[in-house]
This record gives C-alpha cells, sequence and structure tokens, in this order.
C-alpha cells in the first residue's frame, strides 16, 4: 500500500429511526466520516475517506456494534494512489493543447 493513497468509502447504515439523531452524532464522531442523506425510515448515506483501508473495516465493525443500528453495508470502495498527478494546475495552455 502506497503512502499516498486516499480509500474512499460509501456505507448504507440502517438504524432504528426513533433513533436516528443520536446514531447520526455517534458516526459524525469518527474520523473522516460524513452523513449525505437520511430517510425517514432510519437510513444513512455514510462516507468515510482515509489512508487506509484497515480504518474503513474497522469503522464499519464500530458503526455496526452501536445501539439502535440495525445494519451497515459497504456500497462503494474506491482507492485513489495517483494523487500527484491528481493534484498538478491545469492551466489554459494546456486545454487549449488538448483541443487541437
Amino acid at each position: 500500500m502506497s503512502l499516498n493513497e486516499v480509500h474512499i468509502s460509501s456505507l448504507v447504515v440502517h438504524a432504528v429511526p426513533q433513533h436516528l439523531s443520536v446514531v447520526k452524532q455517534q458516526i459524525e464522531a469518527f474520523d473522516g466520516a460524513e452523513i449525505y442523506g437520511e430517510s425517514a425510515a432510519g437510513k444513512l448515506v455514510v462516507v468515510i475517506e482515509t489512508q487506509n483501508q484497515g480504518y474503513i473495516t474497522d469503522t464499519i465493525d464500530a458503526i455496526n456494534q452501536l445501539e439502535h443500528v440495525l445494519n451497515v453495508a459497504l456500497v462503494f470502495h474506491q482507492i485513489e494512489s495517483e494523487l500527484d498527478e491528481l493534484d498538478t494546475e491545469i492551466t489554459l495552455d494546456d486545454t487549449a493543447a488538448a483541443g487541437k
């Protein structure tokens, strides 16, 4: 594993609807975790971004153990390893040359 990686994962977390606000607070306390959507039925869309795949699996296990969480499902996992290439600045000259 490169030290220059970013792991991005999305999860669907199903919680008891009456306790959704508590579960949301607990999930947001995890480093790199953000909630991107929710439903009245108690489902949350959670995105985790980290440099370590092990942290993602540990976080999934920890969320699954939270009181009032019914289920956690990993929906997506992507590894970005070419971060230096992605961090280059695009100039107008570059875009004009690409169109020739």
